[in-house]
This record gives structure tokens, sequence and C-alpha cells, in this order.
């Protein structure tokens, strides 16, 4: 098995599939963390995500061991630089991270500058390929939130300074590329927009945010935005956090060590985000999984490869703890899903759109 590489843009070619690193350095140990990205190497997976927050759940004690753990992995195992793409992420303003530059309170030249230069001394390494806006500097309903309210806006940095401050990072070599994450149509159009404005500006190539079998929001709306504008979706959770796989719906719904289970009550996003306890989220869920028992197939596999199937997609970020689940991820790349699949997929969709945001 190899995975097949796509194009985030003429000069960046990156693996189908893009190993995430947000369990290292809390689900997954040092060790753990190496042979994860040893094997997701030998099947051909170059592209590499991580945040300076990570791992998941965050706390002050773990901050920036993902990267540490990647960095660490690149020059212990004399893994030529040109050979993989690393991409990290810049934290968006957050009144509950306080060890991270004291908040952070915004999304200015100071914490971009701060946060570029510490991801680079965590990751040893000279430049980082794709770095991305984890979250936006303003109110946008994410992680579960559906409905936009006005009465929450706040006075936030201009779309202008934050590209400012990333072109002085490209300018000096740190970065190669920029993009967003968990963003909306009109975040990514106002980025752009400005980078049309002062071709001085870097212009963003991807926007990261979920989407699964479970969430297929960014259809409506932001795929017009990005296939006009030539930017590329990077999907993440495409098995929704492992419920897509099934094992949260077994008997003893699922192991100890399952990411929902061992984070109970201390993962804010994915509890709110994918509640089996949801009757939606459950039967919809359900449906998915007996279509691939229907065909043959393992719900990992159609899970994944629904999201690979869409044109927009650059890459799926997925996470893995052990090296079957990897396994697991990556021989999805050969299975192709047929008009009839596609049409009874398209079906539940129907009945149950979008259950989870």
């Amino acid at each position: 098995m190899a995975v097949p590489l796509s194009n985030l843009s003429p000069n960046l070619h990156v693996s189908k599939l893009c190993l995430g690193t947000m369990t290292f350095g809390e689900q997954s140990s040092l060790s753990q963390s190496f042979n994860l990205l040893d094997k997701a190497f030998n099947f051909g997976i170059n592209f590499f995500d991580s945040a300076e927050m990570y791992p998941v759940p965050q706390r002050a004690e773990t901050q920036g061991r993902s990267e540490e753990y990647f960095g660490r992995w690149i020059k212990e195992k004399r893994i030529p630089r040109d050979r993989v793409v690393f991409a990290t992420k810049v934290s968006g303003p957050s009144g509950q991270m306080t060890w991270i530059r004291g908040g952070p309170t915004s999304l200015d030249r100071r914490n971009i500058e701060e946060a570029i230069d510490n991801s680079l001394l965590r990751s040893q390494t000279d430049y980082i390929d794709l770095y991305q806006v984890h979250w936006p500097d303003r109110y946008v309903p994410m992680f579960g939130e559906t409905d936009y309210d006005p009465g929450r806006q706040y006075n936030s940095v201009s779309f202008e300074e934050q590209l400012d401050a990333l072109r002085r990072a490209v300018d000096a070599g740190k970065i190669r590329f920029i993009g967003v994450s968990n963003e909306t149509p009109y975040g990514v159009m106002k980025f752009l927009e400005a980078a049309e404005n002062n071709p001085a500006y870097p212009r963003i190539i991807s926007v990261q945010n979920s989407y699964n079998l479970l969430c297929r929001n960014f259809d409506s709306g932001l795929a017009e935005c990005c296939h006009l504008e030539r930017v590329r979706l990077l999907a993440y959770s495409p098995l929704a956090m492992g419920v897509l796989s099934g094992k949260y719906l077994l008997p003893d719904g699922g192991a100890d060590d399952a990411r929902l289970n061992l984070f109970k009550g201390r993962y804010s996003e994915g509890e709110s985000r994918y509640r089996l306890s949801n009757p939606t989220v459950r039967e919809a869920t359900k449906a998915y999984i007996s279509i691939a028992e229907r065909y043959g197939i393992h719900p990992v596999s159609l899970a994944i490869a629904f999201v690979l199937r869409h044109p927009l997609v650059g890459s799926a970020i997925f996470g893995a703890t052990k090296l079957w689940q990897l396994e697991q991820v990556v021989s999805a790349c050969e299975v192709k899903l047929s008009p009839e699949i596609i049409a009874e997929i398209d079906e539940v969709h129907s009945r149950f759109p979008n259950p989870c945001s």
C-alpha cells in the first residue's frame, strides 16, 4: 500500500493522508509516537500536522510536546527535511490557555511572530512548510456551535495585520505557505481579498476544517469559495473522532483508552460535537455503518474513502494511537465507492443532515 500524492499548490505536494500529531505527548509516548511516524512515513505519508497548543486535552505541562516529538523524530531518525511536509498552527484568542502567551489575547503581530519562533525551536527545524491560523481572531461559532450570535462579536486584529506578520515570516524563510483553520466563507474571502489588494501579502492555500459523513457543512458555502479561489480543504476528523469506526456503539461502549472515554469530561470539543447521547448522531452513525456492512467494507474505509473522493480535499488529517489503526486508515486509500454506495450515503444524509457541526 502506498498513499497517493496531492497538490496543495504547484510547489507543495502532500500525501492524500496526513498524520495528525494531536495525541503525541499525551496518549502517545515518545517511543509510540516514533513508531507511528515511522510506519506512516514508510506508507508514503509525507504530511504531518501539529499545533503549538498540542497535545489535547491541553495542559500547561504538556503544551508543545507534539511539535517537539515530531522534531526529535526528524533529527534522531535522520529524515531528510525535504522529504516531509510539516504543518503547524498558531492559537487564536483564548481565555483558557493562559500558559500560551497569557491567553493569548489576540493574533496581533507580536503573538504570531512569537508563536512561529517557538514552534521552530520546539520542532528543531529551520522552516515550517504550512503555517495556519488555528481559529479566527474574531467571534465565530466553532467546535459544535451552529448559530451565529451578533452580540458576541468583539474587536479583533485586522486580516491585514495578520497577513503582514505572516509575510515577514515568509520573507525571513521561516514559513513557506499559509493556511487557515476552523474558518468561515467570510474569513476565507477576507484573507484572499487582503492578499489581492496587497501582492506583498502571502495568499492562503488551504483551509483546515472538520469534514466527515456526520459533518458536511463545508459543502454549504465554503466549498464554492474554495473551488473558485483555488483553496484546498484539509479535512480533519474524517472519522468524527472515531465515532464512525463504530467502536463507541459496541456493547461495552468502546475501549477504556478510546479518546472520548479516556478524556470523558475533559474534551469539550469532542463531547459537544460528537455526542452519541444525541439520538440523531447515534442513528446516523448506525445507518452509515450499516451501509459499510452491506457492501462488505470496513466502516473506517467507508468514512475515509468518502472524504478522499471529494474533489476539493487536498488531504485528510487523521489521528492514530495504535499501529493497526494507522494501517486501517491507509488501507482505505484502495477503496473506491460505487455510485450505488454514494446514493445510499446521500440518502442517509438527507434524513440526518449534518448532525455534528
